[in-house]
Protein backbone atom coordinates (compact mmCIF):
# COMPACT_ATOMS: atom_id res chain seq x y z
CA UNK A 1 0.00 0.00 0.00
CA UNK A 2 1.29 3.49 -0.87
CA UNK A 3 0.31 6.32 1.47
CA UNK A 4 0.87 10.00 0.73
CA UNK A 5 1.95 11.86 3.84
CA UNK A 6 1.08 15.48 3.27
CA UNK A 7 2.10 16.77 6.71
CA UNK A 8 4.37 14.82 9.05
CA UNK A 9 5.94 16.69 11.95
CA UNK A 10 7.51 15.44 15.20
CA UNK A 11 5.25 15.48 18.23
CA UNK A 12 6.40 17.44 21.25
CA UNK A 13 4.79 16.92 24.63
CA UNK A 14 5.39 20.57 25.45
CA UNK A 15 3.17 21.87 22.60
CA UNK A 16 -0.21 23.05 23.77
CA UNK A 17 -3.34 24.30 22.04
CA UNK A 18 -3.83 27.92 23.13
CA UNK A 19 -6.78 30.15 22.54
CA UNK A 20 -7.59 33.55 23.97
CA UNK A 21 -10.01 36.36 23.35
CA UNK A 22 -7.42 38.14 21.22
CA UNK A 23 -6.14 35.02 19.42
CA UNK A 24 -8.99 32.69 18.52
CA UNK A 25 -8.61 29.58 16.31
CA UNK A 26 -10.37 31.34 13.42
CA UNK A 27 -7.91 34.26 13.66
CA UNK A 28 -4.88 31.95 13.80
CA UNK A 29 -6.00 30.06 10.70
CA UNK A 30 -6.29 33.37 8.82
CA UNK A 31 -2.55 33.95 9.29
CA UNK A 32 -1.77 30.92 7.08
CA UNK A 33 -3.99 32.01 4.24
CA UNK A 34 -1.82 32.76 1.21
CA UNK A 35 -4.41 32.37 -1.51
CA UNK A 36 -8.15 32.24 -1.98
CA UNK A 37 -9.25 28.89 -0.59
CA UNK A 38 -11.78 26.49 -1.99
CA UNK A 39 -15.16 26.17 -0.33
CA UNK A 40 -18.17 23.88 -0.42
CA UNK A 41 -20.82 25.73 -2.41
CA UNK A 42 -23.61 23.15 -2.39
CA UNK A 43 -24.40 19.83 -0.69
CA UNK A 44 -26.76 17.00 -1.63
CA UNK A 45 -27.58 13.55 -0.23
CA UNK A 46 -29.73 10.61 -1.36
CA UNK A 47 -30.82 7.14 -0.22
CA UNK A 48 -32.72 4.31 -1.91
CA UNK A 49 -36.37 3.84 -1.01
CA UNK A 50 -36.06 0.45 0.69
CA UNK A 51 -35.77 1.07 4.45
CA UNK A 52 -35.24 -1.66 7.07
CA UNK A 53 -35.46 -1.01 10.79
CA UNK A 54 -32.36 -2.13 12.64
CA UNK A 55 -34.32 -4.04 15.28
CA UNK A 56 -35.88 -6.08 12.47
CA UNK A 57 -32.80 -6.52 10.30
CA UNK A 58 -31.48 -9.81 11.73
CA UNK A 59 -34.86 -11.47 11.17
CA UNK A 60 -35.05 -10.08 7.63
CA UNK A 61 -31.46 -11.03 6.78
CA UNK A 62 -31.57 -14.60 8.04
CA UNK A 63 -34.94 -15.15 6.37
CA UNK A 64 -33.96 -13.79 2.95
CA UNK A 65 -30.67 -15.73 2.96
CA UNK A 66 -32.37 -18.99 4.03
CA UNK A 67 -30.19 -19.15 7.14
CA UNK A 68 -32.75 -19.49 9.93
CA UNK A 69 -31.08 -22.77 10.99
CA UNK A 70 -27.93 -20.85 12.02
CA UNK A 71 -29.49 -19.78 15.31
CA UNK A 72 -26.15 -19.07 17.01
CA UNK A 73 -25.18 -16.58 14.29
CA UNK A 74 -28.61 -14.95 14.31
CA UNK A 75 -28.40 -14.45 18.07
CA UNK A 76 -24.95 -12.93 17.64
CA UNK A 77 -26.14 -10.57 14.91
CA UNK A 78 -29.07 -9.40 17.01
CA UNK A 79 -26.64 -8.43 19.77
CA UNK A 80 -24.50 -6.57 17.25
CA UNK A 81 -27.50 -4.70 15.85
CA UNK A 82 -28.67 -3.77 19.36
CA UNK A 83 -25.27 -2.27 20.20
CA UNK A 84 -24.70 -0.55 16.86
CA UNK A 85 -26.33 2.78 17.64
CA UNK A 86 -28.29 2.42 14.36
CA UNK A 87 -32.08 2.76 14.11
CA UNK A 88 -32.65 2.26 10.39
CA UNK A 89 -30.81 1.62 7.14
CA UNK A 90 -31.58 2.03 3.42
CA UNK A 91 -30.81 -0.44 0.63
CA UNK A 92 -31.03 -0.60 -3.15
CA UNK A 93 -31.49 -4.36 -3.03
CA UNK A 94 -34.63 -5.97 -1.66
CA UNK A 95 -35.90 -9.45 -0.89
CA UNK A 96 -36.86 -9.94 -4.53
CA UNK A 97 -33.33 -9.01 -5.64
CA UNK A 98 -31.85 -11.76 -3.48
CA UNK A 99 -34.49 -14.32 -4.43
CA UNK A 100 -33.88 -13.69 -8.13
CA UNK A 101 -30.09 -13.93 -7.76
CA UNK A 102 -29.29 -16.77 -5.31
CA UNK A 103 -25.72 -16.76 -6.58
CA UNK A 104 -25.18 -13.68 -4.38
CA UNK A 105 -25.51 -15.72 -1.20
CA UNK A 106 -22.54 -18.06 -1.33
CA UNK A 107 -19.14 -16.77 -0.23
CA UNK A 108 -17.38 -19.04 -2.72
CA UNK A 109 -19.77 -18.42 -5.61
CA UNK A 110 -18.43 -16.58 -8.69
CA UNK A 111 -21.02 -13.82 -8.35
CA UNK A 112 -19.08 -10.74 -9.42
CA UNK A 113 -20.67 -10.59 -12.87
CA UNK A 114 -24.18 -10.62 -11.39
CA UNK A 115 -23.27 -7.89 -8.91
CA UNK A 116 -21.60 -5.75 -11.57
CA UNK A 117 -24.64 -5.96 -13.84
CA UNK A 118 -26.84 -4.48 -11.11
CA UNK A 119 -24.33 -1.87 -9.94
CA UNK A 120 -23.46 -0.50 -13.38
CA UNK A 121 -26.69 1.47 -13.60
CA UNK A 122 -27.71 1.76 -9.94
CA UNK A 123 -24.57 3.53 -8.68
CA UNK A 124 -24.67 6.52 -11.09
CA UNK A 125 -28.45 6.86 -10.69
CA UNK A 126 -28.17 7.19 -6.91
CA UNK A 127 -25.17 9.51 -7.27
CA UNK A 128 -27.17 11.68 -9.67
CA UNK A 129 -29.97 12.10 -7.12
CA UNK A 130 -27.50 13.53 -4.60
CA UNK A 131 -25.65 15.59 -7.21
CA UNK A 132 -28.83 17.22 -8.48
CA UNK A 133 -29.54 18.53 -4.97
CA UNK A 134 -25.99 19.84 -4.61
CA UNK A 135 -26.14 21.61 -7.97
CA UNK A 136 -29.54 23.10 -7.14
CA UNK A 137 -28.20 24.58 -3.90
CA UNK A 138 -25.09 25.85 -5.68
CA UNK A 139 -27.36 27.90 -7.91
CA UNK A 140 -25.60 27.68 -11.27
CA UNK A 141 -26.37 25.40 -14.25
CA UNK A 142 -24.84 21.94 -14.37
CA UNK A 143 -23.03 22.92 -17.56
CA UNK A 144 -20.83 25.24 -15.47
CA UNK A 145 -19.24 22.20 -13.77
CA UNK A 146 -15.66 21.90 -15.06
CA UNK A 147 -14.50 18.84 -13.10
CA UNK A 148 -16.10 15.67 -11.75
CA UNK A 149 -14.60 13.48 -9.01
CA UNK A 150 -16.44 10.24 -8.23
CA UNK A 151 -15.71 7.64 -5.57
CA UNK A 152 -17.23 4.20 -5.03
CA UNK A 153 -16.35 0.72 -3.80
CA UNK A 154 -19.44 -0.63 -5.55
CA UNK A 155 -18.15 -2.21 -8.72
CA UNK A 156 -15.73 -1.08 -11.41
CA UNK A 157 -16.40 -0.50 -15.09
CA UNK A 158 -14.84 1.05 -18.21
CA UNK A 159 -16.32 3.49 -18.96
CA UNK A 160 -17.23 3.97 -15.32
CA UNK A 161 -19.90 5.52 -13.15
CA UNK A 162 -18.33 8.94 -13.78
CA UNK A 163 -19.22 9.00 -17.47
CA UNK A 164 -22.74 7.73 -16.84
CA UNK A 165 -23.21 10.31 -14.07
CA UNK A 166 -21.99 13.12 -16.33
CA UNK A 167 -24.55 12.05 -18.94
CA UNK A 168 -27.41 11.85 -16.42
CA UNK A 169 -26.64 15.36 -15.16
CA UNK A 170 -26.14 16.90 -18.59
CA UNK A 171 -22.55 17.97 -17.89
CA UNK A 172 -20.48 19.28 -20.78
CA UNK A 173 -18.53 16.74 -22.88
CA UNK A 174 -15.37 18.63 -21.88
CA UNK A 175 -15.81 18.01 -18.14
CA UNK A 176 -12.63 16.56 -16.64
CA UNK A 177 -13.40 13.28 -14.85
CA UNK A 178 -11.54 11.50 -12.05
CA UNK A 179 -12.59 8.24 -10.37
CA UNK A 180 -11.40 6.87 -7.02
CA UNK A 181 -12.19 3.18 -6.55
CA UNK A 182 -12.10 1.18 -3.31
CA UNK A 183 -11.12 4.06 -1.03
CA UNK A 184 -13.43 2.71 1.64
CA UNK A 185 -14.06 4.73 4.78
CA UNK A 186 -11.75 7.61 3.84
CA UNK A 187 -13.36 8.21 0.42
CA UNK A 188 -15.42 11.22 1.55
CA UNK A 189 -12.29 12.98 2.77
CA UNK A 190 -10.22 11.94 -0.25
CA UNK A 191 -12.64 13.30 -2.88
CA UNK A 192 -12.88 16.63 -1.08
CA UNK A 193 -9.08 16.84 -0.79
CA UNK A 194 -8.74 16.22 -4.54
CA UNK A 195 -11.49 18.74 -5.28
CA UNK A 196 -9.78 21.37 -3.12
CA UNK A 197 -6.54 20.95 -5.06
CA UNK A 198 -8.31 21.20 -8.41
CA UNK A 199 -10.36 24.26 -7.44
CA UNK A 200 -7.44 26.20 -5.98
CA UNK A 201 -5.04 25.48 -8.84
CA UNK A 202 -7.37 25.97 -11.82
CA UNK A 203 -8.90 29.46 -11.97
CA UNK A 204 -12.66 29.31 -12.43
CA UNK A 205 -12.89 25.56 -11.78
CA UNK A 206 -16.11 24.26 -10.28
CA UNK A 207 -15.73 20.68 -9.07
CA UNK A 208 -18.60 18.28 -8.49
CA UNK A 209 -17.70 15.46 -6.09
CA UNK A 210 -19.92 12.42 -5.62
CA UNK A 211 -19.67 9.32 -3.42
CA UNK A 212 -22.11 6.47 -4.00
CA UNK A 213 -22.05 3.13 -2.17
CA UNK A 214 -24.34 0.13 -2.63
CA UNK A 215 -23.80 -2.83 -0.33
CA UNK A 216 -25.03 -5.29 -2.94
CA UNK A 217 -21.35 -5.67 -3.85
CA UNK A 218 -20.73 -7.35 -0.48
CA UNK A 219 -24.08 -8.94 0.35
CA UNK A 220 -23.86 -12.67 1.15
CA UNK A 221 -25.27 -15.27 3.55
CA UNK A 222 -23.83 -15.68 7.07
CA UNK A 223 -20.96 -18.13 7.39
CA UNK A 224 -19.04 -19.44 10.41
CA UNK A 225 -15.87 -19.37 8.34
CA UNK A 226 -16.15 -15.62 7.69
CA UNK A 227 -17.08 -13.77 10.91
CA UNK A 228 -16.52 -10.40 9.22
CA UNK A 229 -19.70 -10.96 7.22
CA UNK A 230 -21.88 -10.36 10.28
CA UNK A 231 -20.05 -7.13 11.07
CA UNK A 232 -20.62 -5.78 7.57
CA UNK A 233 -24.24 -6.92 7.39
CA UNK A 234 -25.08 -5.42 10.79
CA UNK A 235 -23.95 -1.84 10.05
CA UNK A 236 -23.32 -1.02 6.35
CA UNK A 237 -26.01 0.74 4.31
CA UNK A 238 -26.58 2.35 0.89
CA UNK A 239 -26.35 6.05 0.20
CA UNK A 240 -24.88 8.77 -1.99
CA UNK A 241 -23.67 12.28 -1.28
CA UNK A 242 -22.34 15.11 -3.40
CA UNK A 243 -20.90 18.60 -3.13
CA UNK A 244 -19.89 21.43 -5.44
CA UNK A 245 -16.46 22.88 -4.64
CA UNK A 246 -14.93 26.10 -5.94
CA UNK A 247 -12.60 28.96 -5.04
CA UNK A 248 -13.36 32.67 -5.31
CA UNK A 249 -17.11 32.33 -4.96
CA UNK A 250 -19.17 34.56 -7.23
CA UNK A 251 -21.62 35.98 -4.72
CA UNK A 252 -24.54 36.47 -4.42
CA UNK A 253 -25.26 33.45 -6.65
CA UNK A 254 -22.63 31.25 -4.99
CA UNK A 255 -22.83 31.17 -1.18
CA UNK A 256 -19.99 29.23 0.49
CA UNK A 257 -20.94 26.78 3.25
CA UNK A 258 -17.54 25.63 4.53
CA UNK A 259 -14.15 27.08 3.64
CA UNK A 260 -11.56 24.31 3.14
CA UNK A 261 -8.54 25.53 5.12
CA UNK A 262 -6.11 22.61 4.82
CA UNK A 263 -6.05 18.89 4.00
CA UNK A 264 -3.81 16.10 5.29
CA UNK A 265 -3.46 12.34 5.09
CA UNK A 266 -1.59 10.08 7.53
CA UNK A 267 -1.13 6.42 8.23
CA UNK A 268 -0.87 5.03 11.73
CA UNK A 269 2.57 3.36 11.96
CA UNK A 270 2.76 -0.44 11.73
CA UNK A 271 -0.87 -0.86 10.64
CA UNK A 272 -0.45 -1.57 6.91
CA UNK A 273 -0.59 -5.32 7.56
CA UNK A 274 -4.09 -6.00 6.33
CA UNK A 275 -6.11 -4.48 9.17
CA UNK A 276 -9.53 -3.42 7.98
CA UNK A 277 -8.65 -4.94 4.62
CA UNK A 278 -10.89 -5.62 1.66
CA UNK A 279 -10.48 -7.35 -1.70
CA UNK A 280 -12.69 -7.40 -4.78
CA UNK A 281 -12.70 -10.95 -6.13
CA UNK A 282 -15.02 -13.27 -8.04
CA UNK A 283 -17.32 -13.47 -4.98
CA UNK A 284 -17.72 -9.69 -4.77
CA UNK A 285 -16.17 -7.36 -2.22
CA UNK A 286 -14.92 -9.26 0.82
CA UNK A 287 -14.00 -7.08 3.77
CA UNK A 288 -12.35 -8.18 6.98
CA UNK A 289 -12.58 -5.68 9.86
CA UNK A 290 -10.19 -5.86 12.79
CA UNK A 291 -11.22 -5.83 16.44
CA UNK A 292 -8.13 -3.86 17.39
CA UNK A 293 -8.92 -0.79 15.31
CA UNK A 294 -10.80 1.22 17.98
CA UNK A 295 -7.91 0.79 20.44
CA UNK A 296 -5.37 1.88 17.80
CA UNK A 297 -7.49 4.92 16.99
CA UNK A 298 -7.82 5.87 20.64
CA UNK A 299 -4.05 5.58 21.16
CA UNK A 300 -2.96 7.46 18.03
CA UNK A 301 -5.64 9.97 17.11
CA UNK A 302 -4.30 12.87 19.15
CA UNK A 303 -0.87 12.58 17.56
CA UNK A 304 -2.43 12.55 14.07
CA UNK A 305 -4.49 15.63 14.87
CA UNK A 306 -1.50 17.46 16.36
CA UNK A 307 0.53 16.83 13.20
CA UNK A 308 -2.33 18.05 11.01
CA UNK A 309 -3.11 21.22 12.95
CA UNK A 310 0.24 22.41 14.25
CA UNK A 311 1.22 24.02 10.91
CA UNK A 312 -1.83 26.25 11.37
CA UNK A 313 -0.63 27.30 14.82
CA UNK A 314 -3.29 25.26 16.57
CA UNK A 315 -0.95 23.17 18.74
CA UNK A 316 -1.89 19.70 19.98
CA UNK A 317 -5.16 20.31 21.74
CA UNK A 318 -3.78 19.64 25.20
CA UNK A 319 -5.86 20.59 28.21
CA UNK A 320 -9.16 20.03 26.42
CA UNK A 321 -8.43 22.47 23.58
CA UNK A 322 -9.89 20.09 21.02
CA UNK A 323 -13.31 21.11 22.32
CA UNK A 324 -12.78 24.62 20.93
CA UNK A 325 -13.33 23.08 17.47
CA UNK A 326 -16.34 21.45 15.82
CA UNK A 327 -15.90 17.86 14.61
CA UNK A 328 -17.20 16.12 11.48
CA UNK A 329 -16.09 12.54 12.11
CA UNK A 330 -16.80 9.74 9.65
CA UNK A 331 -19.39 7.57 11.48
CA UNK A 332 -17.71 4.23 10.70
CA UNK A 333 -19.32 2.54 13.67
CA UNK A 334 -20.13 3.34 17.27
CA UNK A 335 -16.81 1.92 18.52
CA UNK A 336 -14.77 4.23 16.24
CA UNK A 337 -16.73 7.30 17.34
CA UNK A 338 -16.23 6.31 20.98
CA UNK A 339 -12.49 5.87 20.34
CA UNK A 340 -12.13 9.33 18.76
CA UNK A 341 -14.13 10.88 21.57
CA UNK A 342 -11.98 9.18 24.23
CA UNK A 343 -8.65 9.79 22.46
CA UNK A 344 -9.28 13.54 22.10
CA UNK A 345 -11.22 13.88 25.38
CA UNK A 346 -14.12 15.46 23.54
CA UNK A 347 -17.28 16.69 25.19
CA UNK A 348 -20.30 14.47 24.63
CA UNK A 349 -22.05 16.75 22.14
CA UNK A 350 -19.02 17.16 19.85
CA UNK A 351 -19.84 14.03 17.85
CA UNK A 352 -23.62 14.46 17.97
CA UNK A 353 -23.88 15.06 14.20
CA UNK A 354 -21.87 11.93 13.39
CA UNK A 355 -23.90 9.82 15.80
CA UNK A 356 -27.16 11.06 14.34
CA UNK A 357 -26.12 10.19 10.79
CA UNK A 358 -25.11 6.71 11.96
CA UNK A 359 -28.40 6.32 13.82
CA UNK A 360 -30.68 7.47 11.01
CA UNK A 361 -28.90 6.01 7.96
CA UNK A 362 -26.44 3.33 9.08
CA UNK A 363 -22.87 3.39 7.84
CA UNK A 364 -22.64 4.41 4.17
CA UNK A 365 -18.84 4.28 3.98
CA UNK A 366 -17.39 7.22 1.99
CA UNK A 367 -20.80 8.76 1.36
CA UNK A 368 -21.34 9.27 5.09
CA UNK A 369 -18.90 12.19 5.41
CA UNK A 370 -20.93 14.70 3.43
CA UNK A 371 -24.06 13.54 5.29
CA UNK A 372 -22.28 14.60 8.51
CA UNK A 373 -21.30 17.98 7.05
CA UNK A 374 -24.91 18.48 5.98
CA UNK A 375 -26.08 17.66 9.50
CA UNK A 376 -23.48 19.90 11.15
CA UNK A 377 -24.49 23.00 9.25
CA UNK A 378 -27.95 22.71 10.82
CA UNK A 379 -26.35 23.06 14.27
CA UNK A 380 -24.52 25.90 15.98
CA UNK A 381 -21.19 24.10 16.20
CA UNK A 382 -18.55 26.84 16.11
CA UNK A 383 -16.35 28.69 13.61
CA UNK A 384 -13.44 26.34 12.96
CA UNK A 385 -13.49 22.57 12.89
CA UNK A 386 -12.00 19.32 11.66
CA UNK A 387 -13.34 16.76 9.20
CA UNK A 388 -11.90 13.35 10.09
CA UNK A 389 -12.15 9.95 8.39
CA UNK A 390 -10.40 6.74 9.40
CA UNK A 391 -10.10 3.83 6.99
CA UNK A 392 -8.15 0.79 5.77
CA UNK A 393 -4.46 1.04 6.24
CA UNK A 394 -5.03 2.40 8.88
CA UNK A 395 -5.26 5.74 7.07
CA UNK A 396 -6.42 9.01 8.60
CA UNK A 397 -7.82 11.69 6.30
CA UNK A 398 -8.33 15.16 7.75
CA UNK A 399 -9.47 18.56 6.59
CA UNK A 400 -9.68 21.77 8.58
CA UNK A 401 -12.89 23.66 7.83
CA UNK A 402 -14.19 27.10 8.65
CA UNK A 403 -17.88 27.96 8.62
CA UNK A 404 -18.31 30.50 5.81
CA UNK A 405 -18.98 34.01 7.08
CA UNK A 406 -17.56 33.29 10.54
CA UNK A 407 -14.48 35.41 9.82
CA UNK A 408 -16.48 38.50 8.94
CA UNK A 409 -18.99 38.16 11.78
CA UNK A 410 -16.24 37.56 14.36
CA UNK A 411 -14.34 40.74 13.47
CA UNK A 412 -16.96 43.09 14.87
Amino acid sequence: MYVHLLIVLPLSNCDRFTSSASRRPADIADETRHRQRAALLGIGTANPANCVRQDEYADWYFNVTGSEHLTHLKTKMKRMCDKSGIHRRYFHHSESTIREHPILLGRGQPSLDARQDKLASAVPVLAAAAAEDAIAEWGRPATDITDLVVSTYSGAHMPGADLRLASLLGLRPSVRRTVLYLQGCTAGGAVLRVAKDIAENNPGARVLVACAELTLVMFRAPDDACPGTLVMQSMFADGASAAVVGARAEEPVELPIYEMVSASQFSIPETSDGRAAGVLNEAGLVFQPSRGIPALVRQNIERCMADALRPLGLGDGGGGGWNDLFWAVQPSGRAILDAVEAGLVLEEDKLAASRRVLREYGYMSGASMIFVLDELRRRSAGELGVMLAIGPGISVETMVLRVAGARESSSD
